[in-house]
């Protein structure tokens, strides 16, 4: 029997809208999120969160990687331990919640299981992240929320 990766929010359904606590508009925290059914030979996690709707390209809200593969929540408003933030849109590390200028946007929290730790620091970006990545993607899972200011 085949298991795939999953991530899930108990703050928000798949393709629902993410609540505004989670926002620029309400406490900016990040939402609690689930992980299970990573597969057993992974060494690391990494999440991206992005938005593809902004209107200057796709923008990045959150990376984090060399999460411990056996971590199966990211608590509201942290970090796994030992886990690493990358840099965002927003040119720092760390969680930045959606806030769109108009009309409705998607975010999409997409995690990587990988066959290695990734060698970056914390000047890390989505794309030096995706680069490291290459080759080591084992499985990928993926949480789209919606949210309208």
């Amino acid at each position: 029997m085949n298991f795939y990766m999953k991530i899930t929010s108990p703050a928000f359904k798949n393709n629902g809208p993410i609540p505004l606590k989670y926002t620029c508009d309400g406490e900016n925290i990040n939402p609690a999120l689930e992980i299970s059914d990573v597969p057993q030979n992974a060494e690391s996690l990494a999440l991206i969160m992005e938005d593809p709707d902004a209107t200057i390209g796709t923008w990045v809200h959150w990376t984090i990687f060399n999460i411990l593969p056996e971590i199966v929540l990211i608590a509201e408003n942290s970090v796994p331990e030992k886990a690493t933030q990358g840099l965002t849109g927003f040119g720092k590390p760390g969680y930045g919640g959606p806030c769109p200028p108009t009309g409705t946007h998607r975010y999409f929290f997409k995690l990587y299981a990988l066959d290695s730790v990734l060698n970056l620091g914390l000047s890390a970006k989505k794309e030096d992240i995706e680069k490291a990545m290459k080759n080591h993607i084992l499985q990928t899972a993926e949480l789209i929320g919606l949210y309208k200011r």
